[in-house]
């Protein structure tokens, strides 16, 4: 098993689970860009080694994807290959870096505005690499990559809300959001859970739902069947959204997610739709 498939298989995570959908030589190109990306969002994370340590690891990721790695590793060296094989744009690789990066110290987002430009490094970038090696076609597809990267990232944001604060007190949510609720940055840290939160979880909710509505309308026909994979993430997501929104977003306390055999019904569902239109 390569380092790849290795990190891949330990991750269990949504994205590697749609992933099982794919044609094995698009799987295998996807198995080493989720590889790349949960090792640089480790980095980031590992609050174990200090910031310098962690910012000198991210910024040779960045120097060797711009001008080559003088000694790569494995996966180094297979995320250079894909790159080639796949055609990706060293400026998206070098987004997700950086968006990473801009974890590495606790920061707050006053506007949608200021955030959508982070969640556009470590989401959106990250759909306009998989799009490529999905084998998409249509320019227009692109549209359809960040529309569907804003929506996970914000579903993301809801549910990680009490871990994040717990993770170096990191707040994604807006704080032009909190001010129109009337919920203050100390309600927050304190994990006051009343009809102010909710309502403002249930904004960040109905913008979620407003970027997945784009994705489902804005994704061309000729690349429907390629981009399977992420419409199951779509589904598998705005699921999970549904979930928390019908429960009052209790996530301070506890960590939405689908059951395996829920998922198995939307991998299924997807798989018998792939198989009828004689792909």
């Amino acid at each position: 098993m390569t380092d790849a498939a290795t990190i891949t298989q330990q991750a269990r995570s949504n994205l590697a689970f749609a992933l099982h959908i794919l044609p094995k030589e698009r799987r295998d190109d996807a198995v080493i860009f989720y590889a790349f990306c949960r090792v640089i969002d480790d980095l980031a994370d590992d609050l174990e080694k200090p910031l310098e340590e962690r910012e000198a690891a991210l910024a040779a990721w960045e120097d060797g994807l711009r001008d080559g790695f003088a000694d790569p590793d494995p996966l180094q060296k297979d995320l250079l290959a894909m790159r080639e094989r796949c055609d990706i744009p060293t400026d998206l690789l070098v987004a997700v870096v950086d968006g990473c990066r801009m974890d590495l110290r606790p920061q707050r987002f006053g506007t949608w505005e200021d955030l959508s430009k982070y969640t556009w490094k470590v989401a959106c970038a990250v759909g306009l690499v998989a799009m490529r090696i999905f084998g998409a076609q249509d320019p227009g597809t692109e549209k359809y990559a960040v529309a569907l990267g804003h929506a996970l990232q914000i579903t993301n944001i809801i549910r990680d809300v009490g871990e994040d604060l717990s993770n170096g007190a990191r707040i994604y949510l807006p704080l032009a959001d909190l001010h129109r609720f009337q919920y203050s940055e100390r309600d927050l840290v304190g994990r006051v859970h009343d009809g102010r939160f909710m309502a403002l979880m249930a904004w960040q909710a109905d913008r979620a739902e407003e970027f997945y509505k784009e994705a489902a309308e804005s994704l061309p026909a000729a690349d429907r069947q390629r981009m399977v994979a992420a419409e199951m993430m779509r589904e598998i997501y705005q699921t999970l959204l549904g979930k928390m929104r019908k429960d009052g977003f209790r996530v301070f306390d506890r960590r939405y997610r689908l059951s395996k055999a829920r998922k198995m019904a939307i991998f299924s569902k997807h798989l018998v739709g792939r198989g009828l239109s004689g792909e």
